[in-house]
């Protein structure tokens, strides 16, 4: 199960999560977020990364040829989507797609089937905002055959990661809030107990099918 960690502002943020074990980096770049960074500060959060760590942009309805820009200049290796963005939009983009979907116990998991070029994340439904709520859905409701194909999202912290690992069994998961002292602020000591709970699920059990961030 790989870890992404989304909301990214800073240079020890990243780095903090990158050493412990975080597989892919988030930076949002939709301005209504809390978390909202301008592309050059994430450039330079970029350059002091890994080059085998990812580093996903998070859009919400933006214009391709603007993402595209954003893509180049910071250096970014996918896309996250979180808008009413089509396949359409999608296949504009000129690295990977990540489309997410808010999820509700009226949602129509049928439209994940229009999106078979992409990677999908599932994350909690929320009127207002788009992600980083700090709040579950209902996983149960998540169909059998769909589960192992997705990254979720929407309040996974320490003491629900488990529960994840157990009953849904995803690709990946997307963390963001339940690790902050505030919006955009990780907290160290919550990351580090997170991380420490990962490796030792990581220990325990062997996944059978390595998750990679490409369609």
């Amino acid at each position: 199960m790989k870890i992404k960690i989304c909301g990214i502002t800073n240079p020890a943020d990243a780095l903090l999560c990158e050493q412990l074990g975080a597989d892919a980096i988030g930076f949002v770049f939709y301005q209504g977020s809390k978390r909202h960074i301008m592309p050059d500060e994430a450039a330079e959060i970029v350059k002091q990364l890994n080059p085998f760590t990812i580093k996903v942009g998070v859009f919400v309805d933006e214009n391709p040829v603007l993402i595209n820009e954003i893509v180049r200049t910071v250096g970014l290796n996918m896309v996250q989507l979180h808008g009413g963005e089509t396949p359409e939009d999608i296949s504009l983009m000129n690295v990977p797609a990540i489309k997410s979907f808010r999820v509700d116990n009226n949602f129509d998991f049928s439209v994940l089937e229009h999106y078979s070029d992409s990677l999908i994340l599932l994350d909690s439904f929320d009127k207002e905002e788009f992600g980083g709520t700090g709040k579950t859905f209902n996983w149960s409701i998540i169909p059998e055959n769909v589960k192992s194909k997705i990254i979720l999202a929407g309040g996974i912290n320490s003491g629900n990661i488990e529960d994840v690992f157990h009953k849904v069994k995803p690709k990946a998961i997307d963390v963001s809030s339940s690790l902050e002292e505030f919006p955009g602020k990780k907290s160290k000591e919550k990351v580090i107990q997170f991380f420490n709970k990962i490796n030792s699920i990581r220990r325990n059990y062997a996944d059978n099918d390595e998750f990679k961030f490409t369609p």
